[in-house]
């Protein structure tokens, strides 16, 4: 008896999956060959922003599909998409069209400016198209191996646009990223290895695959599933920003261009801490939950603790806003450690709303910089008078930032307070959210420096700065009302964002 055909409807859908599942790692691919091609010149500058829509509608599409019909694999089972990995594509997509719509007028101030030749705009096109490839190419990773290597191609990537200014400052800033984090990422290639070890020898036949690891949790070696734990969890946490390896965040995100930093900023460290929470699935499986809460619970009162003591007496703007980063990364930190279904779609809520903020912030900081001619907050007053758009989205990206209702990381804080106390951590929760007062007190005093007053004489006050770019001022104003709208009401990320809280929760 001949096989029953599949119906044309099952194949479509699985064609449908597949090509979504492609899209955000090929198309930035494609564009990166593209520039290779033609170079950048005003003809293709709008290409990145294009392949960046073209993205966020693959990933949205490919999320409604998830969302209805459950995970979805490619690629003989290398690529894998979840809830998880879906509503974390989406943080991607949406971040880095706000970065690639920004991007040409950042370029052309730049060439304008005589600090960038149209070579430098050409390669610099081509590398950020390839770091976004690999960090879809790391969330859709179906298994722990994979996802090392698109980790580590990032730090690859990301070292030349560190330095792609090529002062020393920059040099310094590319080389210090480097060496620490390529220090965290051979912890966690460490803890791969021991992690593959005691599925191997537990006869889970789970190898590295993240389901697999996961069912077969229970059977793994205590002893060595803790050691891999934590070298994980400090390797990852290295590219995430975390203390006690987060000395090269302030170094790369002052000195990389604008449109980098939002990137690296607003989404790359989400993504290596994505991969802190892949494995505390399996931590929490194999060891239950008190384990990965003591470290992550200590992780984040650190980081909160460095935030907090170095933005007191920061003097530089774009090295207070990767500080700010740090101090989110350990916020991500606390909520992980509280664990359960609220914190946990807290969590991916404020990955989303952080991204939004801080790549507004940092694209606002870069046009402060063309103008003004110094990073210095000292020699940066009156913004508020002089460059009224540019000082506004600043301002109301502060605000965003340290949490200022409608604002979605003030719902995502909420969560993760809410959570921290609901769970046993309440001394360490208060603590925390006393260094975010100070923190946030921090912001609100540097950047209200910045805005108000008198300008000095100095190289802040050299020019008047040149208005805000229509399409850069349109870009961080919508960010930042898709920031404040999502703070509102989730609208339909709801059910995407619990189901993702979901797997990160065991619950079926």
């Amino acid at each position: 008896m001949p096989p029953t055909p599949t119906p044309p409807t099952q194949m479509s859908t699985g064609l449908l999956a597949t090509v979504l599942l492609l899209a955000p790692v090929l198309l930035p691919a494609l564009t990166a060959v593209a520039y290779l091609a033609a170079g950048w010149r005003r003809s293709t500058a709008w290409l990145s922003a294009a392949s960046a829509a073209a993205v966020l509608a693959a990933v949205v599409a490919l999320a409604v599909e998830v969302t209805a019909a459950g995970a979805r694999t490619a690629v003989g089972g290398l690529l894998r998409a979840d809830a998880l990995s879906a509503f974390m594509l989406l943080v991607v997509a949406a971040v880095a069209l706000v970065a690639c719509v920004a991007t040409p007028a950042h370029l052309h101030g730049e060439i304008r400016a005589g600090r960038v030749s149209v070579r430098t705009a050409t390669r610099h096109s081509v590398q950020v198209q390839v770091f976004l490839a690999t960090m879809a190419l790391a969330v859709l990773a179906a298994n722990l191996g994979l996802l090392w290597v698109a980790v580590e191609a990032t730090t690859i990537v990301t070292a030349f646009l560190v330095g792609q200014r090529r002062t020393r400052a920059a040099v310094e800033a590319a080389w210090k990223y480097v060496v620490i984090c390529s220090t965290g990422i051979a912890l966690a290639l460490l803890g791969t290895l021991l992690l593959n070890y005691a599925a191997l020898h537990a006869g889970a036949g789970a190898g590295l695959d993240w389901v697999a690891l996961a069912a077969g949790a229970a059977r793994l070696d205590p002893g060595v599933t803790q050691i891999a734990v934590v070298l994980l969890i400090l390797g990852f946490g290295t590219k995430a920003g975390l203390a006690p390896l987060h000395a090269w965040l302030p170094d790369a995100h002052s000195q990389a261009p604008a449109p980098v930093s939002a990137l690296m900023s607003g989404v790359l460290l989400s993504v290596a801490f994505y991969a802190i929470l892949r494995v505390k699935v399996i931590a929490d499986a194999a060891l239950g939950g008190g384990f990965s809460r003591a470290l992550l619970a200590v992780v984040a009162l650190a980081s909160l603790l460095v935030a907090a003591t170095v933005l007191l007496a920061q003097r530089d703007y774009k090295r207070m806003l990767a500080y700010s980063s740090i101090e989110h990364m350990g916020l991500l930190a606390l909520g992980a450690a509280a664990g359960g279904p609220l914190a946990m779609a807290a969590v991916l809520l404020h990955m989303l709303g952080h991204g939004l903020a801080k790549s507004t912030l940092f694209l606002g900081a870069g046009h402060i910089l063309q103008t003004t001619g110094t990073s210095r907050i000292s020699e940066v007053r009156g913004l508020a008078a002089r460059a009224p758009m540019a000082a506004g989205c600043f301002a109301a990206g502060v605000l965003a930032l340290i949490g200022f209702p409608p604002f979605s990381v003030f719902a995502s804080e909420f969560g993760i307070a809410r959570a921290g106390f609901a769970t046993g951590l309440g001394w360490i929760t208060a603590a925390a959210f006393a260094l975010v007062l100070v923190i946030a007190a921090a912001l609100v005093g540097h950047t209200g420096r910045m805005l108000l007053g008198r300008p000095p004489d100095g190289p802040g006050a050299a020019a008047a700065p040149r208005p805000l770019p229509g399409t850069a001022a349109v870009t961080l104003v919508g960010a930042l009302g898709v920031c404040a709208a999502v703070g509102i009401s989730a609208g339909p990320l709801s059910t995407l964002l619990h189901l993702a809280a979901d797997v990160l929760t065991g619950t079926p």
